[in-house]
C-alpha cells in the first residue's frame, strides 16, 4: 500500500493514499491536541469545541445543513477526541470525493461558534455526561486513569466537569483554536479512490492560510509507583465493574509489538487465557478482555471485567494468576503464533475499508516518529518470540506497578489491597 506525504509552507501535512480496489473515499483532519492539554479551568474544551464544529458555518448556517450535506450521498461523518489529538471525518462514494472534502474543511476552518449555541450544546453535553456516569462498563476505564495518573491532565475525563461546561464562552472557543488548531500541527488524510493531483491541489488552496503556531508542552506524567493501588467508587450498580492493569510502554516503545501480542494472548478474543478462565471455566463474567493504551511518555495494559459483587475478590485472584503464568512460563509458539496471525488478520480485513486506511496512517504521522506500511508492522508483529513475550510480561507485570479501579456497591479496599501483593 502505497501512500504520498506532501508538507505546504506553513507545515500542514497532506497524506494521500490511493486505494483502487474500493468505491469510496475517506477524508480526515486530525489536529494534535486533545484533553491533555487543557488547564483545569478549560477541562472539556477540547471536546465541547468538537460538538460545536456540527453547529454551522458561514456557507453552511445551521447543523441541519451540515449534516443534509453528508446525509444526502449516504456519508459518514463523525469525530472523536482523545486525550491528544482531535479528528473529523467523512466517508463518501468516490464521486463525492469533493463533498466531503469541502463540508470537513468548511467545518473545520470556517464554524461560527454562535453564542447560542453554545449556550444550547451545554445542555446538550452535560447530558452526555450523565449519560456515561450511568453507564460504568464506560466509565470504570476513567477511573483506571485517575488511579495511574493523579495530579495529571492525563487523569482527567476527556469530557470535562459539569461547572467547565456551563462556564464556557465564545471567546475560550477562539482562543483555544488560535492557540491549538495551527497548521504545523494538524494533518489531512485522504484515502480511497480519488484524483489524487486534483484533491492535493484542492487540499492547498483550502488550507495554505491556516497559521503556524507553537504546541504548548504538556506535563509529562511521572510513571513511577511504589506499591500496588486500589481505587473504588461507590456505586448502586447490579453487577461490579473493574479494570486490574499495570503501567507498561509509551507509544513509541521498541516492544510495542510485543506488547500488543502479549495483551491478545491475554484477553484478545474469545479463545484468550483471560475468556478462557475467568468466563468458560469458572463463570465469573460475561464480559472479560485485556487492552492497551498508549501516550507519547506513558501507556498501560489493563483486564477489565464486570462480575457478581460477590466474586470481586475471587475474579481478581484469577486474572493476577494469569498474569503470573505469563511472566513465568513461556507461551507455546502455536499460541504466539495465533495471536500473530489474528492481529495480522484483523487489521487486513480493517484495511479494506478507505476510513480504516486514512486512520492508520494518519494516526502515525501525527503520533509516532515514522509512518509504517502494514507490511512493515506486520513484518514487526512475525519478528516477536516467545522469550521477547515473556520479557514483556516480566518488565510490567511488578507487585509495585499494579492498579484496580473497581465501581460497584464496596466501599472497602482492604481485601482487594493485600490481593495485589503477588
Amino acid at each position: 500500500m502505497n501512500y504520498k506525504k506532501t508538507t505546504l509552507t506553513n507545515g500542514l501535512r497532506i497524506l494521500t493514499v490511493p486505494m483502487r480496489s474500493t468505491q469510496t473515499v475517506t477524508v480526515v483532519v486530525m489536529v494534535g491536541v486533545g484533553s491533555r492539554y487543557e488547564t483545569e479551568k478549560l477541562a472539556g474544551i477540547s471536546h465541547f469545541l468538537e460538538h460545536m464544529m456540527f453547529k454551522g458555518t458561514d456557507k453552511r448556517p445551521t447543523t441541519l445543513e451540515i449534516t443534509s450535506a453528508l446525509d444526502a450521498v449516504g456519508g459518514e461523518y463523525n469525530a472523536f477526541t482523545g486525550k491528544d489529538a482531535t479528528l473529523y471525518y467523512a466517508k463518501v462514494s468516490s464521486e463525492k470525493a469533493d463533498l466531503a472534502l469541502d463540508v470537513i474543511s468548511d467545518m473545520f476552518l470556517n464554524s461560527k461558534l454562535d453564542e447560542e449555541e453554545i449556550k444550547r450544546e451545554k445542555g446538550t453535553i452535560i447530558q452526555e455526561l450523565n449519560m456515561y456516569e450511568d453507564t460504568p462498563r464506560a466509565i470504570v476505564s476513567d477511573l483506571f486513569e485517575q488511579l495511574l495518573y493523579p495530579g495529571n491532565t492525563l487523569g482527567r475525563d476527556i469530557i470535562g466537569y459539569k461547572k467547565t461546561i456551563r462556564s464556557f464562552k465564545r471567546k475560550d472557543f477562539i482562543e483555544y483554536m488560535r492557540k491549538f488548531y495551527v497548521a504545523n500541527d494538524t494533518v489531512i488524510c485522504v484515502a480511497g479512490d480519488f484524483q489524487e493531483k486534483k484533491m492535493l491541489s484542492q487540499i492547498k488552496k483550502i488550507f495554505s492560510g491556516l497559521e503556524k503556531g507553537k504546541k504548548p508542552r504538556i506535563d509529562k506524567v511521572n510513571d513511577k509507583q511504589s506499591r500496588p493501588l486500589v481505587k473504588l467508587k461507590f456505586k448502586k450498580t447490579d453487577q461490579t465493574h473493574l479494570v486490574l492493569g499495570t503501567r507498561a510502554y509509551p507509544l513509541n516503545h521498541p516492544d510495542r509489538y510485543s506488547l500488543a501480542l502479549l495483551s491478545i494472548i491475554l484477553g484478545g478474543n474469545m479463545s484468550s487465557r483471560l475468556f478462557i478462565e475467568v468466563r468458560e471455566r469458572r463463570g465469573l463474567a460475561y464480559s472479560v478482555f485485556t487492552s492497551t493504551a498508549a501516550f507519547d511518555d506513558c501507556g498501560y495494559l489493563a483486564a477489565q471485567a464486570g462480575v457478581d459483587h460477590g466474586k470481586v475478590e475471587l475474579t481478581v485472584k484469577t486474572i493476577l494468576d494469569e498474569f503470573k503464568k505469563i511472566k513465568t512460563d513461556l507461551v507455546g509458539n502455536e499460541e504466539l503464533q495465533k495471536a500473530k496471525d489474528y492481529l495480522k488478520g484483523k487489521s487486513v480485513m480493517g484495511l479494506e475499508s478507505s476510513d480504516e486506511v486514512s486512520m492508520f496512517f494518519i494516526d502515525q504521522e501525527l503520533k509516532r516518529r515514522k509512518i509504517l506500511t502494514p507490511d512493515e508492522v506486520f513484518r514487526k508483529i512475525d519478528a516477536v518470540t516467545v522469550n521477547n513475550i515473556r520479557k514483556t510480561a516480566q518488565n510490567i507485570f511488578r507487585e509495585n506497578q499494579l492498579d484496580l479501579a473497581v465501581i460497584g456497591p464496596h466501599r472497602n479496599t482492604g481485601k482487594l489491597q493485600k490481593i495485589l501483593n503477588f
